[in-house]
């Protein structure tokens, strides 16, 4: 898919750093621009995980839409800008996790994952620039694990990419995937943007 033209009538922005994202966007089929939002994520608090990435993901819309106002006069392009924010947390026990603060943190994460199970909640939100029309909704997916040997677990933590995620989770990873036992719900929400909720908000947005 990558590369590939499509005739769409809209652009769309994805307002996400997230490699894991832009990667899920372009499968789909989309060709789309990235903007980051400059927000301090430690300061949206709230109780539940799936009010938490639907603030967060609202914070980052409306950084990136005020960015937009800033750069340009939106009503003179003909053609409807929609902007995806996302964000992803992962729970375990009840308690929400986001990045790991340290290594140590990290190796903890992923201990406790083994033999057990965790969940993943993403946010989704899509906003159409031009008209102001904005909906989201979050999703959830239970993740369950074999046993996984402290050996992994070490090669995990040096080579250092599940220290910048959510939960120190990256089930897509290479050394991880032999250890997942199940997943309920969609492997490209764990990711972080899931494709059918996705697609659907588009669609109602435009």
């Amino acid at each position: 898919m990558e590369g590939k033209t499509c005739p769409f009538n809209f652009k769309i922005i994805l307002g996400s750093s997230s490699i894991a994202r832009r990667n899920i966007l372009s499968e789909m089929g989309y060709e789309f621009t990235l903007m980051s939002a400059d927000i301090d994520e430690k300061s949206i608090r709230k109780e539940k995980p799936e009010e938490l990435v639907m603030a967060l993901a609202e914070a980052k819309a409306d950084s990136i839409v005020s960015k937009l106002q800033s750069i340009n006069n939106q009503e003179k392009d003909e053609m409807p800008t929609i902007l995806i924010a996302a964000d992803t947390v992962v729970v375990y026990e009840g308690v929400v996790r986001e990045k790991p603060a340290n290594e140590k943190e990290a190796r903890e994460f992923i201990r406790g994952y083994s033999g057990g199970h965790c969940a993943t909640v993403g946010s989704v939100i899509v906003s159409n620039i031009k008209t102001g029309v904005r909906k989201g909704e979050w999703d959830r997916v239970e993740i369950y694990f074999h046993k996984i040997p402290d050996e992994i677990i070490d090669k995990l933590i040096e080579e250092g990419a599940v220290l910048h995620v959510a939960g120190a989770l990256i089930i897509e990873h290479p050394l991880i995937m032999p250890y997942v036992k199940q997943v309920v719900g969609t492997t490209d929400s764990v990711m972080g943007l899931p494709k059918a909720l996705t697609e659907k908000l588009i669609k109602e947005v435009l």
